[in-house]
């Protein structure tokens, strides 16, 4: 671009920033962003006010949440890695890994900010795309694995079309996969999963694979959203390499203190994560009586297949005072939120149904 006062690389001058979902008006119900709809579990408001100390630094690997969540995958302290989001993590782990002439290979549509990493660490990104129930083809993703392969990304639940890569089908695909690639599981929505079908990150690393690294958050089910804390459990040398990479003192003290406080409220945890799971089943049964072929959703979410209408179609929920998120040329995306908002959804769908 002639326009830039320096000279940028042209790859990220082309790059268009990560666009978060929209916010909502007082009237409105956010239904954008895939946030937990319940307030702050009992206890974490207090302890992030007993953080204080703002003019100290943090911890920088947040040891004690780290030494909790070892605990909890049954690994010592140095499989855990902790940043501020788990899309800091891919970041770290796609420049870890990846650099000219390298590919990082995923499925698409998937989460939207998968397409930036290897552009960010200046490799080639490679796509496959979702099967028709809007799920992973592993068989394809192994078929594209390449000499100039270096990391793969499996997200489960997909995000955001809803659908789960089973164990059985994971564990074939670990097969297909030479052991010096680096996988990616991101599980950022399992809390929600009901499906006993569904692959378990802890079940993977438990089975000895050295090679695969576990991405989790407290963003979703914990409803951390607003302090920015994910994590990472897999063999210690490979996050190493990408805590290298990260911003030094990311994870505020703050952060930390919430995400003990909410492990410590795990009985409250799992009986909103239960409601949200049985209104999103119930939705999506709705939705598809109102004439979409909403795929099996597994997160906080659903998933409206409306292709080139999808700016349309959000429109009208907009109209409604329900801000939904749509993906130009594939869909929208519905989070689930308040139960008040079920009734509305459903009207606005059958609405604009195909």
């Amino acid at each position: 671009m002639t326009d830039l006062p320096v000279r940028i690389r042209p790859e990220i001058a082309a790059l268009p920033a990560y666009r978060q979902g929209k916010q909502a008006g007082a009237d409105a119900f956010k239904l954008s962003s895939n946030e937990n709809p319940f307030d702050p579990l009992p206890g974490v408001v207090e302890a992030v006010q007993r953080a204080h100390g703002f003019n100290r630094y943090p911890d920088a690997t947040a040891s004690r949440l780290r030494a909790r969540l070892a605990e909890r995958f049954g690994v010592t302290d140095d499989h855990v890695h902790i940043a501020a989001g788990s899309v800091s993590i891919l970041f770290q782990l796609a420049q870890a890994t990846s650099g000219h002439g390298d590919e990082i290979l995923f499925s698409w549509r998937s989460f939207e900010a998968y397409p930036s990493l290897p552009v960010v660490a200046g490799a080639h990104g490679v796509t496959v795309p979702n099967d028709a129930a809007g799920g992973h083809d592993l068989d394809a993703m192994a078929d594209a694995v390449t000499d100039r392969t270096r990391m793969i990304i499996v997200c489960s639940p997909n995000n955001p079309t809803g659908p789960i890569v089973t164990q059985e089908g994971f564990d074939a695909f670990l097969t297909r996969v030479p052991a010096d690639i680096l996988v990616v599981l991101d599980e950022a929505y399992a809390e929600f999963v009901t499906d006993p079908a569904a692959v378990d990150g802890a079940r993977v690393l438990a089975a000895g694979h050295p090679n695969v690294v576990v991405l989790r958050t407290f963003s979703k089910a914990y409803g951390l959203a607003g302090l920015r804390v994910g994590y990472a459990v897999g063999d210690p040398r490979i996050l190493g390499a990408a805590r290298s990479t990260g911003i030094p003192l990311s994870v505020t003290a703050a952060a930390e203190e919430a995400a003990l406080a909410s492990l410590d409220a795990e009985d409250e945890l799992k009986v909103r994560v239960a409601e949200l799971a049985i209104r999103r089943d119930e939705l999506a049964t709705r939705l598809r009586g109102a004439g979409w072929e909403v795929p099996l959703a597994q997160g906080n979410f659903v998933w409206l297949p409306a292709g080139d209408r999808a700016l349309e179609v959000a429109a009208a929920f907009e109209e409604a005072g329900l801000i939904v998120r749509p993906f130009a040329g594939d869909g929208v995306r519905i989070s689930i939120g308040e139960a008040e908002s079920v009734d509305r959804i459903v009207e606005v769908a059958a609405r604009v149904a195909p």
